[in-house]
């Protein structure tokens, strides 16, 4: 005889579960990471498994000193792992990789109170940490598929077309064949990725066509190379994948949308006007410093409902 069972609403349990979320974006990221593993060889293997293992381990110890439950089997640590490897470098020092893991995990994921509660991106405000603490080693590329890391740096895209030289191609750039980092060359491996996690209900493409799109049309007002600029740096990386994450961007339509402009806009006043060639992690680490209050400004109103009147004393 079946009991009734009394419980408190929602009572749907056909819901995602974070492990699952991540899993598939896991997957996701595959194409893109097995791109950059074959470009620029074993040492992308390496990092990547440093970031991994150094994540993990943060997130286990830092939880455990503040005596709270284990979260290592939802596989967000994997995940801030595997982006924060695809974000650097090939040739950064394996040390260094582990200080941006720590501050992924433990001051902007941990601190904050763990998964959910972080206001900004783990895996880009590590990179942005990295970046402006050791400049030199974030900034020493190689050439694909050459595997030399100890030759003279190698110039991205994006710095070859600042400092005037001839940039590569479209078809290049598309697949991979540029310097760069490890996850972020391959323009058809990561638009793969972000359209499986659309197809399979994990994202919405609503912040990364805005984004992307937003920054094609700047480019182009602003008598740049359209294409180029959306193929170049980390773009897709950025949109599909950073700009799309439950945490630090908004949950309304409208607002992923208002999100996505915002990405695209100062990537491109960064890039068009500013002495840096690249844009795309400052402008999703402000415009997740921006998400409460777009959310405010996009939520949906109650239907009936009025607001509460302001007591004047």
């Amino acid at each position: 005889m079946n009991k009734l069972i009394v419980s408190p609403s929602p009572h749907d349990e056909n819901y995602l579960k974070t492990s699952t979320i991540m899993l598939n974006v896991i997957i996701a990221l595959l194409p893109a990471l097995g791109v950059g593993f074959y470009m620029f060889g074993f040492r992308a293997v390496t990092l990547t498994a440093v970031c991994i293992a150094s994540c993990m381990m943060f997130e286990y110890v830092s939880r455990k000193i503040m005596g709270r439950s284990n979260t290592i089997s939802d596989l967000s640590a994997v995940v801030t792992g595997i982006i924060l490897a695809m974000n650097l470098p090939v040739t950064l020092p394996y040390w260094m990789a582990v200080i941006g893991c720590f501050a992924a995990i433990v001051i902007v994921k941990q601190l904050f109170g763990g998964l959910g509660q972080n206001f900004a991106n783990p895996a880009i405000t590590a990179r942005i940490v990295l970046m402006v603490s050791f400049p030199s080693a974030m900034t020493h590329w190689i050439k694909p598929t050459e595997y030399d890391y100890d030759a003279v740096s190698s110039a991205t895209p994006l710095a070859v077309k600042a400092a005037g030289g001839d940039a590569p191609s479209y078809l290049d750039m598309f697949i991979g064949k540029t310097g760069g980092c490890i996850g972020e060359t391959c323009a058809l491996a990561l638009l793969l990725g972000g359209l499986y996690l659309a197809a399979r209900g994990i994202i919405s493409l609503a912040a990364p066509v805005s984004f992307i799109g937003s920054l094609f049309l700047l480019s182009w007002a602003g008598g740049d190379d359209p294409v180029f600029s959306i193929l170049a740096g980390g773009v897709f990386l950025g949109a599909f994948f950073m700009a799309t994450d439950y945490a630090t961007t908004p949950i309304t339509f409208k607002g992923k949308i208002v999100f996505g402009l915002g990405c695209g806009i100062i990537t491109f006043v960064i890039r068009h006007f500013g002495s840096y060639p690249e844009g795309v992690s400052f402008s999703i680490l402000l415009m997740n410093v921006l998400t409460p209050y777009i959310e405010q400004l996009t939520r949906t109103k109650i239907f009936g409902a009025k607001e509460a009147e302001k007591n004047e004393g």
